[in-house]
């Protein structure tokens, strides 16, 4: 039989070089302890889980990654869709002071209260010390259990010092809406996470289907 592939309008591959990876993955905001006290709140999109693990990648320059190393305990809050004005509005803010060198090239301001400053609310978390964002449907209470440090690419015009931190989950707290009544199951039709895909936010599209090994 005739090789009928030879027939079919392939779609056609260039190389590129894009300036950043952020291919798509839901934008997480990790809430940690300062020295002094205080609660910071780092938004990042480099996240992904394994099992009962989130491994997270960080800048070495931002108070998220120095609380960590520090401390080891955080809050992985996930956003929905309706609150990027919120995340966006502490996009440019650090818990660091003095701002350091590489982020004030990039634009960054101290902010010591990134809570009033999104129009977030603290909410008190079970097992760790830095409390939950109440307005993200979805909370992982979690600790560091190892820190890799990564070198980035120091011409890049990005932040060259880098982390890679893998977090245990302890505990995880989901709004009730978004739950599967008498299950611990997700509702899917009804969580819309916040993805950041090349620096630019959307929310999910159309449900594609499921995958085999989908429970409910």
């Amino acid at each position: 039989m005739p090789d009928t592939r030879s027939d079919m309008l392939l779609p056609e591959h260039v190389t590129i070089k894009p300036s950043v990876l952020y291919f798509g993955t839901p934008v997480v905001l990790a809430t940690t302890r300062s020295p002094d006290g205080s609660t910071n709140i780092t938004p990042m999109s480099s996240a992904w889980a394994l099992s009962d693990k989130v491994v997270l990648g960080l800048g070495m320059t931002g108070q998220g990654a120095q609380n960590l190393q520090r401390d080891s305990e955080c809050v992985l809050n996930f956003p929905s869709e309706v609150l990027q004005p919120n995340v966006e509005r502490i996009a440019r803010a650090t818990g660091r002071n003095p701002v350091p060198e590489a982020k004030a090239r990039m634009g960054y301001t101290h902010v010591a209260d990134k809570f009033a400053l999104g129009g977030f609310t603290p909410v008190g978390s079970e097992i760790v010390g830095p409390p939950r964002i109440a307005e993200c449907p979805l909370q992982f209470e979690a600790r560091a259990v190892a820190i890799h440090h990564a070198q980035g690419d120091k011409g890049s015009g990005h932040l060259s010092d880098l982390a890679i931190v893998e977090t245990k989950v302890l505990r995880i707290h989901a709004h009730r809406g978004i739950v599967v009544s008498g299950t611990n199951h997700i509702d899917t039709a009804r969580w819309k996470p916040l993805f950041y895909v090349f620096r630019h936010y959307f929310g999910p599209g159309p449900d594609l289907g499921r995958n085999f090994r989908a429970e409910a």
